[in-house]
């Protein structure tokens, strides 16, 4: 494929867009048209009455939609994690995903969802791994591009971001990504292109880092190859405070968020009558937001791509279902699948089985209705009475909200909690009654920056007697008031520089209070509200409850071993806590936290059938892994997690989940794991082209389970390829057919995977890398065919330019990086 010339964007602006857009424009003053390339608040953008535009609400949500409003009593479907949709290797599912997220979109009245997130997960210790897919290019663009083309379908924008060279949170707003052109290209633009060529990405979302030394809001990528070259015709929407000056209205940049204020504004007029910035410019951004609004529904006059949702399923079925597909069996003796009928003992084990990691932190945190925990679905799944539960180890750190059943509002007398908001004079400005105590306030009609105090009043009713760690977590100044009496004043500093971790993941404070089961405590928590410049000036983040009893870890341990020794069989579920997971911070380590690791330890020498789920967005060590039965990697499972867990156990479904990202024995073997940047702000990509299994492959470690890897309830042979011609043109595509049969005895999934090698070539290459893969299902004894097709354009490399080395590459066919049965050689003409 040769590279396209640099005439493609406005051409294709130009001639997509309708007269009456122009029409639009004429109409309005220089004034206007800046004034609608800043957000309205926080969320929207602004409207425009005289020409027919009304507001366009955006919302985060990578995995589920939240809304305007962060809101327990407006709950969001919570689907499973993008490491969990990526390790399906199943664009249809990730489609589904992106039509279900439109249609909660359409539903909360959002115009534009902020995902999909497919920066390559170049480090296993990025603290945002779970939000993105995979660390290969080629299924990080297969599953973008399908979850993209899934939510336009449906009539919302969606927002590949963050663009580009996003891939860590540490001093995310100001690091400066060093990476060579030729991984730029071949690695994490490749991952980008898909969304914007083949499904017609209606935004872009600007990274907040610098690439090469340009911020990326002022850089010349976002003209080429993003609009040159590709011929992208929307929206480069900034991340959140990422535009910093007047430099990038000269870019490719069009929409700074939030509003109302920026760097843009009345300087941006000013410097387009002075000269500095042409005014053809600003026309330019002005009409692809017009543009965008018209395909949105946003703008009268004009037809939207769908003025309903075309594709609709039962959200809850779905997320059972990806919550399935995407959960990856990485070990089993036999053991799985259990079987309900025969009575069989459980003893659930692990602070993440009652308290399970649904999603990671920050941002695309959403609030679903239900949770369905490991525990709930085993208990339904398995009798309660044939169930016991032991903590072994605690997880969590800070606190937890307290239970809505345990709550009781003092003015309504239903479950919940009283909020107050109180000006300088101890007048109420504001009151509601919520039913959480894990309350966020970003954007809205609260009059947070009017306040100077916010009180939480509520009654909650202890289930067992001994002493509880009452607290809050936040940041600023606050008071715990129980029965009456101040127990605990407490001042609590932000941890870090990054202001959207110190937001959503503050530290907490709490006091030790003695509980009778049965009997309320009066509880009332008072914070006082400080307010700075900040984006956040108008936003509240607290979460009132219980730190967990960490005084005897060695009974936990104790307990949880003699529940497994009573069992026929346990199960132990470990996992990440959001200290460990969140946007805004990078990971240091890639071990379980606090004891999870002994306890898994004890209990597989209690009871040899002892079968571990990993609740975590991304990699961890697993040291124990040779002494257990199996191992179920079940990511962030989204609010059916329980229930999909409980299918697999029991087999009524199979876990149909590859890895998309290597898991690695020992974080030293780990060949590429710096997210630190230098002194100097800077972050050197210096692995080049070799990251995930090509890095792995290069040094010759032996991770702990390999890319593509994954095992399922039945057994697979891979018995021939077929390859069509054999020979092939640059731009063209080679067509594979392979025959695949289940040898085993009931109905399963497999993934069929294709590397290419080329061991001779005369530029630096991987070992091998992914150039088409594709998931296929058989019944027990049935053979089918797998059809791919290898783009030769994976066979090209970059310098100024895609350039094709003629000759001879080997294609691997196979199940996993490593585990490659079948063999096809394709010879590559000139470019």
């Amino acid at each position: 494929m040769e590279t396209p010339t640099e005439t493609g964007t406005d051409a294709r602006l130009e001639a997509g867009t309708d007269v009456r857009l122009q029409a639009l424009l004429a109409q309005l003053s220089l004034e206007e048209k800046v004034r609608l390339l800043t957000g309205r608040d926080f969320w929207t953008t602004w409207p425009l009455e005289k020409i027919g535009l009304r507001r366009m609400l955006f919302s985060d949500g990578p995995t589920g939609v939240r809304g305007e409003l962060w809101d327990e009593r407006e709950p969001s479907m919570n689907f499973p994690s993008a490491t969990a949709i990526s390790s399906s290797w199943d664009p249809a599912i990730a489609d589904r995903l992106g039509a279900a997220s439109a249609v909660e979109a359409r539903r909360k009245g959002v115009d534009v969802v902020l995902g999909p997130t497919i920066n390559l997960h170049r480090s296993p210790l990025g603290g945002r791994h779970f939000e993105a897919f995979s660390e290969d290019p080629v299924l990080t663009a297969e599953l973008a591009a399908a979850y993209v083309a899934g939510v336009q379908r449906n009539g919302v924008g969606a927002t590949p971001k963050h663009y580009v060279a996003n891939d860590s949170e540490t001093d995310r707003f100001t690091i400066d990504a060093l990476v060579a052109d030729r991984p730029l290209r071949e690695l994490y633009l490749l991952a980008f292109e898909k969304a914007i060529v083949e499904s017609h990405a209606w935004l872009v979302m600007s990274a907040y880092n610098s690439i090469n030394g340009t911020t990326a809001t002022e850089n010349e990528l976002l003209e080429t190859p993003l609009n040159s070259e590709w011929g992208f015709d929307g929206v480069v929407v900034s991340d959140w405070t990422a535009v910093r000056s007047l430099e990038s209205a000269r870019h490719s940049q069009d929409l700074v968020m939030p509003g109302p204020d920026g760097p843009w504004g009345s300087a941006l007029v000013a410097a387009v009558k002075d000269g500095e910035v042409s005014e053809d410019a600003v026309d330019r951004k002005v009409l692809r937001i017009l543009q965008l609004a018209a395909r949105v529904g946003a703008l009268e006059g004009f037809e939207p791509v769908a003025a309903e949702p075309m594709d609709r399923e039962d959200p809850l079925a779905f997320a059972r279902e990806a919550s399935v597909a995407g959960t990856v069996m990485v070990k089993n003796d036999g053991v799985l699948p259990l079987v309900p009928a025969s009575a069989v003992k459980l003893a659930v084990i692990g602070h993440n089985a009652l308290h399970a990691r649904t999603q990671g932190g920050g941002s695309a945190t959403v609030v679903p209705e239900k949770i369905v925990t490991p525990l709930d679905g085993i208990r339904a799944a398995f009798g309660a009475e044939n169930v016991t539960y032991s903590v072994g180890a605690v997880v969590q750190e800070g606190v937890a909200e307290l239970p809505l059943a345990q709550l009781r509002n003092p003015v309504t007398g239903g479950p919940g909690l009283r909020v107050q908001f109180y000006d300088s004079t101890g007048n109420e400005l504001f009151a509601e009654d919520r039913r959480s105590t894990a309350l966020v306030w970003f954007g809205g009609d609260v009059p947070i920056e009017e306040s100077a105090m916010v009180r939480f009043h509520t009654f909650y009713t202890p289930e067992n007697n001994g002493h509880i760690q009452l607290g809050f977590a936040t940041v600023g100044h606050g008071r715990i008031f129980v029965d009456g009496v101040l127990l605990h004043e407490a001042s609590i500093e932000a941890s870090g520089t990054d202001l959207g971790a110190a937001f959503l993941a503050p530290p907490s404070a709490s006091v030790r209070v003695e509980a009778t089961a049965g009997t309320p405590l009066e509880v009332m928590v008072e914070l006082d509200l400080g307010h700075g410049d900040d984006a956040l000036a108008n936003a509240l983040a607290v979460t009132i409850g219980l730190e967990t009893n960490v005084s005897d870890p060695e009974a936990l341990i104790a307990d949880a071993v003699a529940a497994a020794r009573a069992a026929d069989v346990a199960v132990v579920v470990v996992g990440t806590n959001s200290r460990v997971e969140s946007e805004g911070y990078d990971r240091t380590s890639l071990e379980l936290p606090g004891l999870q690791d002994r306890l898994v330890h004890e209990v597989a020498k209690a009871n040899p059938r002892t079968v571990v789920v990993v609740n975590s967005g991304s990699p961890v060590l697993m040291p124990w892994r040779q002494d257990v039965s199996a191992i179920l990697l079940t990511y962030f499972g989204g609010q059916e997690f329980g229930t999909a867990l409980a299918d697999i156990l029991t087999g009524e479904a199979e876990p149909g989940g590859r890895l998309p990202t290597t898991w690695p024995a020992t974080q030293e073997d780990v060949p590429v794991l710096n997210t630190t940047p230098d002194a100097e702000g800077k972050l050197s990509y210096d692995e080049g082209i070799h990251i995930g299994y090509r890095a792995w492959l290069k040094t010759g470690a032996e991770p702990a389970y390999e890319f593509g890897f994954g095992l399922g309830y039945t057994t697979w042979a891979l018995d021939a390829v077929e390859i069509a011609g054999g020979v092939a043109d640059a731009g063209s595509a080679v067509p594979l057919a392979v025959t695949v049969s289940n040898t085993g005895s009931r109905h399963g999934k497999q993934v069929v995977q294709v590397y290419a090698e080329r061991p001779d070539s005369a530029v630096d290459r991987p070992v091998r890398w992914l150039v088409a893969s594709v998931p296929v299902t058989a019944g027990a004894g049935e053979t089918v065919t797998a059809t791919l097709n290898v783009p030769t354009r994976l066979l090209a490399y970059w310098d100024n330019g895609w350039q094709y080395e003629p000759g001879e590459y080997r294609l691997r066919i196979g199940t996993s990086v490593s585990k490659l049965d079948l063999d096809a050689v394709v010879t590559l003409g000139g470019a």
